[in-house]
């Protein structure tokens, strides 16, 4: 299944990766907390096997100390080749959609490191998190893929080797 990306989506997700990697996670954290029911149907609906997948990936990371979980969300992000990073970028991006909702899903329930309580957005972050809402839902699943989607270490097309990790 194809999807398209706006010119809407395709700036705010340039917004959402102008913000330092921490912003990028609390503003995702923040998202999935506000919008996670109506994301999160969408996301395993579409595959079948998905929800195993994600899943599989979720208990990896669970297992991992709280400092390795931040630096796991951290290296998805920054696309640092790791075995977990690689994994994930194998995934589809409806997967990787349900992998990050059980990341917060992680956050609230304590298996995964938490956001601190004090947490506050920046205003770069608070004002695209303004923009997301406004978004229709089709829209936000869209956004959602194109953030997700580049994320990770596609092992596929992927040249550079990490000389911290080997891979």
């Amino acid at each position: 299944m194809a999807y398209t990306t706006s010119n809407a989506s395709s700036e705010l997700v340039t917004a959402f990766q102008s913000l330092d990697v921490d912003q990028q996670l609390a503003l995702f954290y923040f998202i999935y907390k506000e919008m996670g029911n109506s994301v999160t149907p969408a996301a395993p609906g579409a595959s079948t096997v998905s929800p195993t997948i994600a899943e599989g990936l979720f208990n990896q990371v669970k297992e991992l100390s709280q400092e390795e979980q931040l630096q796991l969300q951290r290296d998805l992000i920054t696309n640092k080749n790791t075995l977990i990073t690689r994994e994930y970028g194998a995934l589809s991006d409806t997967t990787k959609l349900l992998f990050w909702y059980l990341l917060a899903q992680g956050m609230d329930n304590g298996t995964v490191i938490p956001m601190p309580a004090d947490y506050k957005l920046s205003g770069a972050a608070e004002q695209l998190f303004t923009q997301i809402r406004g978004l229709e839902f089709d829209q936000q699943i869209t956004l959602f893929r194109n953030i997700v989607s580049p994320m990770g270490v596609d092992s596929t097309t992927s040249a550079v080797q990490d000389s911290s990790t080997g891979l």
